[in-house]
């Protein structure tokens, strides 16, 4: 059984059904726009985002954040609109692993001031061992329309330098709808772009 706050998003076995790489959200993330404040280097960030099978492989350049300070918050935008059902978080080790994830959404200025007095959407106590077995599920119902999250981890296990090899996030897709509604009125005519001149509608008059 699953430590508590951590399980397979579905209600079976998602490695025999093969349903990871199919919920997996790893392509509709923007990776040009991913960001993180306090990492030792930077847009090392944008290496823990990897292919579903991928993801037990350690990361040659991993996310870590300053040596003497653990705290992380990572910004993760999405092409498009998703309902978050499931992440997961895979550390290093030693002690280096998150040992506990708050998660905003929607918001592009956040910061570790902001975020202070702020009350996450979710927060969840990690496990410092995970194998990618491990996923912590969302409350569903607050994760949809999500155009962004941002992950915030505060500490670790007990080393003063955090270390992230994989975060993977599962759920739904949809396109963006505005640009879908967009299209529709572009496709139909609009009156007043289609408006005969006074003079040219009299003239039409007399012609008939």
């Amino acid at each position: 059984m699953p430590p508590s706050g951590a399980c397979c998003s579905h209600d079976h076995d998602c490695e025999a059904a093969d349903c990871g790489p199919a919920y997996s959200l790893y392509k509709h993330i923007d990776q040009l726009h991913i960001r993180c404040l306090n990492e030792d280097v930077d847009g090392s960030c944008k290496n823990v985002f990897k292919a579903w099978a991928q993801r037990t492989l350690l990361t040659e350049n991993p996310l870590r954040s300053d040596p003497d300070d653990p705290e992380l918050l990572l910004h993760i935008p999405f092409d498009g609109a998703v309902k978050l059902k499931a992440i997961c978080v895979i550390g290093g080790s030693g002690g280096s692993a998150p040992s506990k994830m708050r998660a905003f959404i929607n918001r592009d200025d956040l910061d570790f001031a902001s975020i202070a007095s702020m009350a996450p959407v979710q927060e969840w106590d990690l496990q410092e061992a995970n194998d990618g077995s491990l996923e912590y599920p969302t409350q569903v119902a607050k994760f949809s329309g999500v155009h962004s999250i941002d992950l915030h981890f505060p500490g670790t296990f007990g080393a003063d330098q955090c270390e992230i090899h994989f975060v993977g996030l599962k759920g739904e897709f949809s396109e963006r709808q505005r640009r879908a509604v967009e299209a529709v009125y572009e496709a139909r005519p609009v009156p007043k772009d289609h408006q005969v001149p006074g003079d040219m509608q009299g003239a039409q008059r007399n012609v008939s």
